[in-house]
């Protein structure tokens, strides 16, 4: 529980709505008593006909009667004393001291009907029928009373739920916004959602729970064990004995609902991750005909799901006969021994003391009506078991992804950058996800400001992950990397970011407008510069004549409204909103036609113009945009050089742009010496031998299906 603690710790800013949610809940409870305490002067009139104020008259009277008469076998048990022997002076002795416990008990008694006397004859009507009205317009108007405090608290319980829910919401989102790339890798968009959807759900539920039905149907238990109390707190405390085995078994069940609720969100979360998958990828599962197999898919997850939650349902099945049975057993024991007090007409039960004035029929009656007032609250209390356990288990959920600490953190004190204006310098940079597995290594590079580079090599060779690492998307496990001689990590990463543009290969646009979709990024600018940027992207021209409401249309959930080429221009038009004196282009122009990739790289030829460029780019047409290219295999850089200077002497450059090229590659001599690859130029590595066997095999095989 001590996450949903942490959960209980956050509405505590909210005090005014939880203490006046409190103060409803103990009107509730103080009505529900009351009410049910208005059972005993009904009785009392139904049964013997009399007013109150006869009845008052009646005890006050029959109070000293029975006063009188103790008092003479008090004086009759004296007289026996001095005459009796040791023995029989002790039991003597015994019973004195037993009536002169009745008689102060007599004449306390005597005392409260004497105190109540004078309001009773001036307040209340003396008429029995009259009385018994005025009884019942009571009744009603406080179960009224006590129906508008259930509301006001149900509001209010609400209103703390939801507001606690929306901070931990808040609190768990922005906590998300900052964790580095590879927490949305290595967890998935659906783990997430499952939190911030069911998980989030459970959690208000639970407060809504506490708040409400496990604050208010105890008080309304304690206001009958109170009245019940006042009647005879002794055959009170008989009738609760069973109470600690009750508390036993609740308890063992609470864990294993807890237990079996964690479970089962785990198994909520397959859900979404097995509907996201499905949804996003339903043209190649309509294109392959795949819809009998995501079914089945779909039916293995949730029939796991289903076991879960059937499991929930049997140790929820056991909470309300656990408290019927016990709530039956206290009743069933007071009823028993009550009775035998009342038709006994004595004050003890196997030799304890249970009253100290014999019961009367109408008390008993009142008292096995303020029990049967405990049991609904019992029965209410035994539904929260669920949601509370429900919620606990959703907190430690929550929390356990709220605890955890980004790897890209802000530095302590950051150091203050410029905008750029000198290098940007990678010094033995290595990175891996995991250890002993590099995704690139031994990197060097020195890319001056205004230089644009590409790189190229095949696919899983670390191009993006290399261009990741300058905005900080993740740290290099080995190295550094620095710009203009300031190492990244000393950085505010706010600072950083905000002078890199990017444009990736998969366009991400969002379901807004299309001028909010380019401003996303420059939230200052002006409509004009809006439009700037559009025209400088070539896409205000589609904008204005192909999409119905101009810069005001909605473009869809990721763009989908749009053609690729639309997307993308939008997105460069976004990057060149932001003027930023770094741009990174991860296959800008991969998804794209023809057309618009001419488009495309027009624009992108004036835009890196005194900018640093990094461009990754399989694109033939893209490349004559670099200064200089970098050629990338096996996570580390083979050569660096212009298109000439590699095309005569690396390898798996020649072999690239043959492939882009569309045409047979020159004939490559292999020597058979490990170490000798002719008709590669002069630099090739011994790396590069099976890269290079790898590329030729591959190229040769595609002419020849050509």
């Amino acid at each position: 529980m001590s996450n949903f603690g942490r959960v209980l710790r956050l509405t505590l800013r909210y005090r005014f709505t939880l203490i006046s949610s409190v103060i409803c809940a103990l009107g509730v409870a103080v009505l529900w008593g009351g009410n049910i305490g208005a059972i005993f002067p009904f009785l009392q009139i139904a049964n013997q006909g009399q007013s109150l104020q006869q009845w008052v008259g009646a005890e006050i009277q029959k109070s000293q009667q029975t006063s009188a008469e103790l008092h003479g076998s008090i004086d009759q048990l004296q007289r026996e004393l001095d005459q009796g022997t040791p023995e029989a002076q002790t039991r003597l002795r015994a019973q004195v001291a037993a009536l002169q416990s009745r008689v102060e008990a007599e004449e306390r008694a005597c005392g409260r009907y004497r105190w109540l006397q004078p309001y009773m004859n001036r307040f209340l009507p003396r008429d029995p029928f009259v009385t018994l009205a005025l009884i019942i317009l009571g009744l009603l108007l406080g179960t009224v009373l006590k129906d508008l405090f259930l509301i006001a608290n149900s509001i209010l319980v609400a209103r703390l739920a939801e507001l606690t829910t929306l901070d931990l919401r808040k609190l768990f989102y922005r906590r998300t916004l900052r964790m580095d790339m590879a927490t949305f890798s290595n967890d998935g968009t659906s783990e997430l959602m499952s939190r911030f959807t069911h998980d989030m759900y459970n959690v208000s539920s639970g407060l809504v729970a506490l708040f409400g039905k496990l604050v208010r149907e105890p008080l309304k238990a304690v206001a009958c064990l109170v009245g019940a109390g006042c009647i005879c707190w002794r055959l009170l405390l008989l009738s609760l004995v069973i109470a600690p085995p009750a508390v036993l078994s609740i308890r063992w069940l609470a864990k294993m609902l807890k237990r079996s609720n964690r479970k089962a969100m785990e198994e909520m979360a397959q859900i979404y991750n097995t509907l996201d998958e499905t949804f996003r990828g339903i043209k190649i599962v309509k294109a392959f005909t795949m819809e009998r197999q995501e079914r089945r898919r779909f039916h293995h997850t949730s029939k796991k799901y289903f076991r879960k939650a059937m499991k929930i349902a049997r140790y929820d099945s056991l909470s309300h006969p656990i408290t019927e049975v016990m709530g039956i057993l206290t009743i069933c024991l007071a009823t028993l021994a009550g009775a035998w007090l009342v038709l006994q007409g004595e004050t003890h039960l196997l030799g304890f003391k249970m009253s100290d004035r014999p019961l009367s029929l109408t008390s008993l009656m009142v008292f096995y009506a303020f029990l049967a007032g405990v049991a609904d609250p019992a029965r209410k209390l035994s539904e929260v078991l669920t949601r509370i356990q429900q919620a606990s288990a959703a907190a430690d959920r929550i929390y356990a992804l709220l605890d955890r600490e980004p790897r890209v953190r802000e530095p302590e004190r950051p150091r203050p950058l410029g905008r750029h204006r000198r290098d940007l310098v990678f010094e033995n940079v290595g990175f891996a996800y995991q250890a002993g597995n590099p995704i690139i290594s031994n990197i060097n590079l020195n890319i001056q400001f205004g230089e644009r580079i590409a790189i190229v090599g095949p696919n899983g060779c670390g191009k993006t992950t290399l261009a990741s690492l300058i905005p900080r998307f993740a740290d290099p496990t080995e190295g550094l990397v620095r710009i203009d001689g300031i190492p990244l990590t000393e950085v505010s990463l706010r600072e950083l970011r905000g002078q890199i543009g990017l444009v990736s290969q998969e366009t991400v646009l969002f379901d807004d407008t299309v001028f909010n979709n380019i401003r996303y990024g420059a939230q200052h600018a002006t409509h004009q510069q809006v439009i700037e940027a559009a025209r400088q992207a070539h896409a205000h021209q589609f904008i204005e004549e192909q999409l119905p409401d101009g810069y005001d249309t909605v473009v869809g959930q990721h763009g989908g409204r749009l053609s690729g080429g639309q997307r993308q221009r939008i997105a460069l038009a976004r990057a060149i909103l932001r003027d930023p004196a770094i741009i990174i282009l991860d296959e800008a122009t991969s998804q794209v036609d023809l057309e618009s990739e001419q488009l495309i790289q027009n624009v992108l030829e004036q835009f890196i113009q005194n900018r640093t460029a990094v461009i990754i780019t399989h694109r033939l047409a893209v490349l004559t945009l670099a200064d200089r290219i970098v050629v990338m295999d096996g996570g580390r850089i083979l050569d660096v050089g212009t298109h000439e200077e590699l095309g005569a002497r690396c390898g798996l450059y020649n072999r690239l742009y043959q492939i882009q090229s569309e045409r047979p590659p020159t004939p490559l001599r292999l020597d058979r010496s490990p170490l000798a690859i002719t008709g590669s130029g002069p630099h090739v590595r011994r790396s590069e031998r099976g890269a290079i066997e790898t590329a030729v095999a591959d190229v040769t095989t595609g002419v020849k299906a050509g």
